[in-house]
């Protein structure tokens, strides 16, 4: 066995794509040394990176495949040997094959008998299948973009290769990657070890090598580093603590070879401005992590994350700088707020004409309008469900959603879209329920945030994202692929997350048929939804994905009900009764789809003519489905579903003794009428031929 490592050595790679890299990297060396046999079942692989690598390092990796044979087919018997003599044919097929004539073989298949040979394969060296096969997965490798560095050559990559580490055990192996060979040195870290070449003497001595460079390839050990880092710098401020922020901590990792960090302070007095301004500020333009006091409101410090480490001459000077940069942005957040000030939110209406939202469909101030109708429509099935909500707040709310993209502050800081629009709307004394629904209009931005905290938030929402969905959808621009350049599947999750965990007595449809959406687009946008709450139940609910076809099959419009629906079918598909009837109904809709393709018609008008085991079938069912129906009104879907797994004995006697498809066409139409009522009947809930069973 021998270790294998990799390293391809780049420019600096933008943070957010490195991770997504390094683990395609990893699988891609995984699944070819799996694939070429040379990589037993304690193979193991591990993945490194910073912003200047990519490595992978394989253990226990095969120096040579084993030989191996395999059967190749040839002609067929009577062209290969005429009299049992061989052929040309013959001949020239064992030749190919590296055989004599004596050693062909007679096989039988599907199509008659046919010559075959056992070919013995000789074991090909680890160095040449990693040497012709493992550049090309290293070039495939998905990135969001990519460049051309080389005139004339064919190979893209997110950045210039510049040096390449390719090792079995000590040995280097000879591939080459976008034109530069493989060799045993890489480069250390820029700043604290400079630009000399660093010896890799072993594949397995990589992490340690580097290390010894200033550079920690360990993605997880950065991570740690970082964290511990945070941790005692914020232990000299008293009773402090830095805010917690998970996704600064990956970019961070992601910047940095070797990480430290410094703590900073700024002024008191800019405490004045709102914290998402200042965290805003902090986090996405400089990278910083905020720092808070022990009742959680945010103290005058932050802590910067460098990409080396410094004395303490050099932190000092640091420091003052990333406090003067701070400072500066601060100032100019200040200044456009006091600006902004002076033109109210209602005056800004109008301003909206010159913002463009689609230049196929329009303005700001046209997509507010078009808002406005949605929510006027959403608002009436409120009333009328008497639901309680603030109608004036509502409309208040859509009609100034938009405004703050006219104001200085959202111009210099977009992330802080509808947040701006929130704090303006309070700070010039609007309701808080209108400044609250503005504030969150945006909320949920993914499956794991929350969703608007009241309802007019909640309802300003969903008509904003359906409005750009039908508007989007009726011009052409629907998601196609992996491509959603205006983020409408983003865009239906938030719509799906918010009817499934709000209490708007509201479905899909309702909130479709809310917009203009035309009727031949209605379909369309439809299956969008289905296919946006698949993925909700399977991924954001982890609900397995025959349950999920099963529930949604039965009806995907009232989500709140299909989760209800998922929860309940999940908790008994496991018993053996359950798991019996979800075969029967499969076997029922296979023999009613066979009944169909032979012309067969089902007559429940015949039912006279059912065996004694059909005519208990029929009774039981008729018993039972008018206590479940009530229970699925109850949505009472655990006793609903108990009760449908008491068929069990009927529906297994009458299988064991009825022919379905019998010869007699007025018993067979009897039939095909039975089991079309009993899966009518027990499938409202959801299809259960869909569960997998055994």
């Amino acid at each position: 066995m021998a270790d294998f490592l990799l390293e391809i050595g780049l420019e600096e790679v933008p943070a957010r794509m490195i991770a997504g890299a390094e683990a395609e990297l990893g699988k891609r060396v995984g699944e070819l040394l799996k694939r070429e046999r040379l990589a037993n079942n304690g193979a193991k692989v591990a993945t490194y990176s910073t912003p200047r690598r990519l490595a992978v390092l394989a253990e226990g990796v095969q120096a040579k495949q084993a030989d191996n044979e395999k059967v190749v087919m040839g002609p067929s018997w009577k062209i290969a040997f005429k009299d049992g003599t061989p052929t040309a044919a013959g001949e020239a097929f064992a030749k190919k094959a590296g055989i004599t004539v004596e050693e062909l073989k007679k096989i039988e298949t599907s199509k008659g008998e046919y010559v075959g040979a056992t070919v013995k394969l000789i074991g090909r060296t680890a160095a040449e299948i990693l040497a012709t096969d493992l550049p090309k997965e290293v070039l495939a490798i998905y990135w969001a973009k990519n460049m051309y560095w080389r005139a004339g050559k064919p190979e893209r990559f997110v950045r210039p290769v510049r040096w390449v580490v390719a090792l079995m055990d000590s040995s280097v192996v000879p591939l080459e990657i976008a034109g530069i060979a493989a060799g045993n040195t890489s480069r250390g870290h820029r700043v604290q070890f400079g630009e000399k070449p660093v010896t890799i003497d072993a594949a397995k001595s990589y992490v340690e090598a580097l290390r010894a460079a200033s550079v920690v390839v360990d993605v997880a050990e950065r991570r740690q580093i970082i964290r511990k880092a945070l941790d005692a710098a914020t232990r000299t401020v008293a009773d402090a603590r830095w805010r917690e922020d998970e996704g600064l901590v990956e970019t961070v990792t992601h910047l940095t070879e070797w990480p430290s960090v410094i703590l900073g302070d700024f002024e008191r007095a800019y405490l004045d401005l709102p914290e998402e301004v200042l965290v805003t500020v902090m986090r996405d333009h400089q990278k910083y992590f905020a720092v808070e006091d022990a009742q959680g409101k945010l103290a005058p410090h932050f802590l910067a994350v460098l990409n080396t480490q410094a004395d303490e001459e050099g932190a000092a000077i640091i420091r003052h700088g990333n406090a003067r940069v701070l400072r500066a942005r601060f100032k100019d957040a200040q200044f456009f707020w006091d600006m902004d000030q002076k033109t109210p939110l209602a005056k800004r209406m109008e301003s909206l004409k010159s913002v463009t939202f689609q230049k196929e469909l329009g303005s700001y101030y046209w997509k507010s309008e078009q808002n406005l109708a949605v929510a006027n429509a959403l608002a009436t099935i409120l009333k009328s469900a008497d639901a309680p909500f603030d109608e004036a707040a509502l409309f208040k709310a859509v009609e100034l959603a938009k405004t703050d993209l006219t104001t200085e502050l959202v111009k210099e800081f977009t992330e802080l879209q509808g947040v701006i629009g929130g704090l303006y709307a309070r700070a010039q004394g609007l309701d808080e329920r209108i400044a609250q629904a503005i504030y969150d209009q945006y909320t949920p931005a993914s499956t794991e945030g929350a969703i608007p905290s009241t309802v007019e938030g909640q309802l300003l929402g969903l008509a904003d994202r359906i409005q750009t969905i039908v508007a989007m959808f009726g011009i052409g621009n629907a998601p196609t692929g992996s491509k959603d350049p205006f983020a409408l599947r983003r865009a239906a999750n938030a719509i799906v997350k918010i009817l499934a965990e709000s209490e708007l007595p509201l479905t899909v449809g309702d909130v479709v048929n809310a917009s203009s959406v035309s009727d031949a687009g209605k379909a369309q946008v439809n299956e969008f939804f289905r296919e946006r709450l698949h993925f909700y139940l399977r991924d954001v609910r982890g609900f397995a994905y025959d349950v999920v076809n099963a529930v949604l099959a039965a009806g995907a419009d009232d989500v709140r009900d299909a989760i209800a629906r998922a929860e309940a079918l999940a908790s008994v598909r496991g018993s053996e009764d359950f798991a019996a009837v979800s075969a029967a109904c499969k076997r029922i809709k296979n023999i009613l789809k066979q009944a169909e393709e032979k012309g067969f018609r089902a007559d429940p008008r015949k039912l006279g003519q059912l065996a004694l085991e059909g005519i208990d079938l029929w009774d039981r069912s008729k018993e039972l489905a008018p206590q479940v129906s009530k229970l699925r009104e109850q949505r009472n879907y655990g006793e609903a579903l108990a009760l449908i797994a008491t068929l069990r004995p009927t529906v297994d006697l009458f299988f064991d003794k009825v022919m379905v498809l019998d010869a007699n066409e007025a018993v067979r139409s009897a039939n095909l009428g039975l089991i079309a009522e009993v899966l009518r009947n027990f499938s409202t809930i959801a299809d259960f031929s869909e569960i997998v069973t055994g």
